[in-house]
């Protein structure tokens, strides 16, 4: 035998034992060697939406792992763009049209282990992510004459921005007790969440299993209160604190609000000026506390100032709802920095430094 012919075996070798190592490799072992071939910018943004138990398991097994086959990590690779693209079929036009989409594009065995894969993981979220998609008036009427329970559960579903342009348009005298609700749910059967999806008039997609996901919780809640006008927040959790005042307590701890500059120092708030749209400011500015006004002033040349100010004036009378969606702007800047460690919302009070 050649050597080139020895080697060319010995590749082909390598690549099915790679491949039946991944049949029975643990999930979070493929996670941990995927993170590997992607880098370390692109694993520290996947880890940004795991949860803390996922996170430990995955750096668990990537403080384990020792020299991986590049044979074994571009099977990886490659499953992992293989489930990528599944899914976005399923999600897209449903199980059928998957199907004959991955059957020509992998052949009708990998295509039907795909979709048996995806369905399996898929089933409790695929109804909800296909009314990510549906105009938030438009599902709102999807709501009428449900329980509160119901909306609460199919909030909690969805992401934060969509579940808040939807609440405006429910009743105002639901939405409290909605998002009570929210924040109160426990982990929940299948089956319910397939029931639901009856109800909403085939909008939810059946399920099958019964296992069980945790979904609503404080965080998402607070989470939809930023988005929310002012007024509307305010009312709602006014509301809530008649009926648990504890629990807008913690609500009202979690929520970032544009009063929360006065925790930013002053390095924080030029990284908001840098970049934040300087009209997107003067409108937020408008009506503000001295105090609030002079986070940023106290942070600009005096020439800026006078420009800023120019804009305000310039603007005359402006509507509340103009100067709170601006300020929901800065806040969602603010939060974004926070996220990333750029700023803190905390104060900085404990805060420990070293020489």
């Amino acid at each position: 035998m050649t050597t080139t012919s020895a080697l060319q075996t010995r590749r082909s070798s390598d690549g099915r034992a790679a491949l039946q190592n991944i049949e029975t490799m643990p999930g979070a072992r493929k996670a941990a060697i995927l993170c590997v071939a992607l880098g370390d910018e692109a694993a520290s943004e996947i880890f940004k939406y795991l949860d803390e138990e996922e996170v430990q398991a995955i750096s668990k097994e990537l403080a384990s792992l020792n020299n991986v086959p590049s044979e074994l990590a571009n099977e990886i690779v490659e499953e992992f763009q293989q489930i990528l693209t599944a899914r976005s079929y399923v999600i897209s036009g449903g199980v059928e049209y998957a199907k004959r989409l991955l059957v020509k594009a992998y052949g009708p065995d990998v295509a039907r282990r795909l979709i048996d894969r995806i369905t399996r993981s898929l089933e409790s979220t695929i109804g909800f992510e296909a009314l990510q998609k549906v105009d938030p008036q438009q599902l709102s009427k999807l709501f009428q004459n449900e329980h509160p329970q119901t909306i609460a559960l199919v909030l909690a579903h969805l992401d934060a921005t969509t579940a808040a342009d939807t609440l405006q348009y429910l009743p105002e005298t639901q939405r409290a007790d909605i998002l009570l609700r929210m924040a109160n749910l426990q982990p929940i059967s299948q089956d319910v969440i397939r029931r639901v999806s009856v109800v909403l008039d085939q909008k939810l997609r059946s399920i099958g299993n019964y296992s069980r996901q945790a979904v609503g919780g404080i965080r998402p809640v607070a989470e939809i209160c930023n988005r929310l006008e002012r007024e509307t927040s305010r009312k709602i959790l006014e509301e809530l604190e008649r009926t648990n005042a504890e629990l807008a307590l913690e609500i009202r701890n979690r929520m970032v609000t544009f009063e929360d500059l006065l925790l930013i120092d002053d390095v924080g708030i030029r990284e908001i000026l840098q970049r934040v749209d300087k009209r997107v400011l003067a409108m937020s500015l408008k009506g503000t506390t001295p105090e609030l006004q002079n986070r940023f002033f106290s942070n600009m040349s005096t020439r800026a100032v006078e420009m800023l100010k120019e804009e305000m004036d310039y603007m005359g009378q402006v509507r509340v709802k103009d100067v709170s969606a601006a300020q929901r702007e800065i806040v969602e800047i603010m939060r974004d920095l926070d996220e990333q460690g750029i700023i803190s919302l905390s104060g900085g009070a404990e805060e420990e430094y070293v020489s």
